[in-house]
């Protein structure tokens, strides 16, 4: 059983993310804290209410986070790609929760749950990363009770927001870094590199939509984000980012993973919010006096099949 507290901006990908973590029988979903992001806070939050609410889960706590980066206000939310609701313009196919919010914020609930745990926990950031940094660095002694943090997040080679970044680092830069490079956690992190290389297409999500009425609601909601990605890639089908990511922390090794020091950009410019990293030898990187830097978990390459037919299962059910 893998325990999972999950971090979230909803989005259609994290609706997808949410839901597989609810049809796995092997997640123990302890709590969900939203961030603002690919919409605003008070409605992520709904958003992510109304996901757990499909799955019956009234038992989940649910407390919001952060409204804001750490520092820079955030420049636009992804509306043009998730809908004004986040969620397609189709939320309200979603049925409400009768259990609101919990009585406390965001860092306070991730900070409870890891303390009373019995053992270690993963936590899945499917958003910006300033809920996570504000955890690490407020409540440091819940570092060991974290058995891996698997960040959908970055691009090694590639950006969507802008051209070297991706939209979750680029929203909080300054937290994504001290995550990634100033924390001491176990961390996988699951690119855009590999996330575009898992796309689904129109097949899958027939046969998602057949599973029953619960694999029908979420194709119903993921449309307008289908005809996103069947203009700007030609496809009949969907990238579902963060689903990839969540699969990775239910089924640990379902991704291949190699390990680099990786920086990232928060100086103002086109470069701001992209994931650097160095995929250099251990030699190379001595003679250049940045051996010993914290290195991250990289996913860089699957049996994409074997990942599609994964969420396809789990989702169907």
């Amino acid at each position: 059983m893998t325990a999972l507290i999950i971090d979230t901006d909803p989005g259609v990908d994290d609706a997808f993310a949410i839901a597989l973590a609810c049809a796995s029988p092997d997640v123990d979903l302890l709590g969900v804290t939203t961030v603002f992001g690919n919409v605003g806070l008070a409605m992520t939050t709904r958003n992510a209410l109304r996901v757990l609410a499909l799955y019956g889960r009234e038992d989940v706590p649910v407390a919001a986070g952060a409204d804001r980066p750490l520092v820079y206000p955030h420049p636009h939310r992804a509306r043009y790609v998730h809908g004004e609701d986040g969620l397609g313009n189709r939320a309200d196919l979603l049925p409400e929760r009768a259990t609101g919010v919990a009585g406390t914020d965001a860092v306070a609930l991730m900070a409870s749950l890891l303390e009373s745990a019995a053992e270690p926990v993963t936590i899945v950031p499917i958003g910006p990363l300033t809920n996570i940094a504000l955890l690490l660095a407020a409540h440091p002694a819940v570092r060991g009770k974290i058995e891996r943090v698997v960040i959908m997040g970055g691009g090694v080679g590639i950006g969507n927001v802008t051209a070297a970044a991706e939209f979750n680092i680029w929203s909080d830069p300054e937290a994504a870094r001290r995550v990634l490079v100033e924390e001491d956690v176990p961390t996988v992190l699951v690119p855009l590199d590999l996330t575009h290389r898992c796309t689904v297409d129109g097949a899958w999500l027939d046969r998602l939509a057949a599973s029953g009425p619960r694999g029908r609601t979420l194709v119903e909601l993921i449309a307008a984000y289908r005809e996103f990605y069947s203009r700007n890639l030609g496809i009949d089908g969907s990238v579902v980012h963060d689903a990839v990511a969540m699969a990775e922390a239910i089924s640990p090794g379902l991704l291949v993973t190699e390990t680099y020091p990786v920086d990232v950009e928060c100086a103002p410019g086109p470069a701001r919010g992209t994931v650097i990293a160095d995929r250099r030898s251990a030699i190379a990187r001595d003679r250049s006096g940045v051996d010993g830097s914290r290195e991250v978990a990289v996913a860089v390459d699957a049996d994409l099949d074997a990942v599609r037919e994964f969420l396809l299962s789990r989702l169907s059910s």
